[in-house]
């Protein structure tokens, strides 16, 4: 076994996507249960929404 060999994190570093903060294993990709709690919230909220457009095949059913 070579010793000194350089060894890969499985994921690369990122920013806590609600504070900015370095983000921490045990929470990825947040720093902190609180902000993952966060984000959570608003999923459930609903301030989190896929804009869908209307086409003409969905108008015509009306």
């Amino acid at each position: 076994m070579k010793t000194g060999a350089k060894v890969e994190p499985l994921r690369p570093k990122r920013k806590c996507p609600e504070c900015g903060g370095e983000s921490q294993r045990a929470t990825y990709p947040f720093c902190s249960q609180r902000c993952k709690d966060i984000d959570l919230n608003r999923w459930l909220s609903g301030s989190y929404a896929i804009p869908v457009t209307e086409t003409d095949e969905n108008l015509t059913d009306e």
